[in-house]
């Protein structure tokens, strides 16, 4: 259909969702949804998420290679000095509502992290990395302090020798975790870090091709992803769960939605038709994790549906997704269900950077048409005639 604008071309199409819209080259992750493939600069997302780390991950996304040691040392201080929080930040926190969303609380602050940088509105490159920096290390920081602080608890500091998944969870519950858990969370961390040009890192990249901040990239990419239809499935699962109550009523439960053609939150993706790879090594962390911290109840109900669909619909394609493991895996490390979404932007970060300074290299501003079905020629009428 011809785009009903006076500079259209015979080349474009409407494409309501973009599905068939290729904006530009990239050379961050791979997928492909038939054969069940998600690469970060090449390299399968399951070998990443064995033998790498979510900070190693970071600099791979950045700067397109694995680090050498004395590079990712480096790159980990770095981070490391920025994990505090300011005194203004700390302060605006304790003055929000209890009852706030975390997803906006998340997107008020990061936006806010620019009042603070006095690079907010440097353009060159290196300036814009250090303000992906900075966000990155002090995401967890944010999150776990507004937490504690509707929970009627002190904040706790970070500790600058632990990493980020170690350090985010330190500060959440106001212990160390188990080694296990912290692992498992930067699994989390890996497996969520980039996915191709989603709803929210299309968002970051149009924000920044107007030549606009990492700050204002970063909180259109967090309102973005604060819709229900990207970044809340893991807390859709995490409630399906509770309201199934116990491994006695999974069968009915699935089974009846299934009936009345309901989807099971967790199971299938919109672009992938194979086993979601993300998912592959989250289950076996998801049991892991769940056997460290006292919570197989919801792993073997979590086995359970699985198996149920898989007979049912696996044939289909419909099949788990990351979200589907990673609730149970997060609710076991003691995260509130309303966390799981920021902590997905937490590690989201690292993509939503990624893309960001990589328009930077070939920038050109994002502006698609839209097909006009208005009137035309229409009269003005005075409001007294109306």
């Amino acid at each position: 259909m011809l785009m009903a604008d006076v500079t259209a071309t015979p080349e474009m199409v409407t494409d309501k969702g973009l599905d068939r819209v290729i904006i530009g080259d990239s050379t961050k992750s791979f997928i492909d949804g038939v054969e069940g493939v998600l690469e970060y600069v090449g390299i399968d997302i399951d070998d990443l998420a064995r033998n790498s780390t979510f900070e190693e991950c970071c600099y791979l996304l950045w700067y397109d290679r694995l680090p050498t040691t004395a590079e990712l040392d480096s790159f980990q201080a770095e981070i490391r000095s920025h994990y505090d929080l300011s005194d203004q930040i700390k302060d605006m926190i304790k003055a929000t509502p209890k009852e706030a969303s975390p997803m906006h609380v998340l997107r008020t602050l990061v936006s806010a992290l620019g009042n603070e940088d006095p690079e907010c509105n440097d353009q060159e490159i290196g300036a814009e990395e250090r303000k992906a920096l900075r966000i990155l290390a002090k995401t967890p920081a944010i999150i776990a302090a507004f937490d504690r602080h509707r929970r009627g608890q002190s904040l706790v500091d970070p500790d600058p020798s632990l990493n980020i998944a170690t350090n985010f969870l330190l500060m959440l519950n106001g212990e160390m975790p188990g080694e296990q858990t912290a692992r498992a969370l930067d699994v989390c961390l890996i497996l969520h870090a980039d996915h191709g040009i989603n709803a929210s890192t299309f968002a970051t990249m149009v924000a920044i091709g107007t030549q606009s901040d990492m700050y204002s990239a970063i909180t259109a990419a967090i309102g973005t992803l604060r819709g229900p239809l990207h970044g809340g499935a893991n807390e859709r699962v995490m409630v399906m769960l509770q309201e199934i109550g116990g491994l006695e009523n999974v069968e009915a439960f699935v089974k009846g939605r299934l009936e009345r053609k309901e989807k099971v939150p967790g199971f299938g993706h919109r672009v992938y038709k194979a086993y979601d790879p993300r998912a592959k090594y989250l289950k076996t962390f998801a049991k892991t994790i769940a056997e460290e911290t006292g919570n197989m109840d919801l792993y073997e109900m979590s086995s359970t549906i699985e198996s149920i669909m898989e007979e049912a619909v696996g044939a289909k394609g419909i099949h788990p997704n990351v979200d589907f493991f990673s609730a149970t895996s997060y609710y076991s490390m003691g995260l509130a269900i309303d966390l799981f979404t920021p902590v997905f932007a937490l590690a989201r970060n690292a993509g939503w950077a990624a893309h960001a300074l990589e328009r930077h290299e070939d920038n050109r501003l994002i502006r698609p048409r839209c097909n006009y079905t208005g009137p035309h020629a229409a009269p003005y009428v005075a409001i007294a005639d109306r």
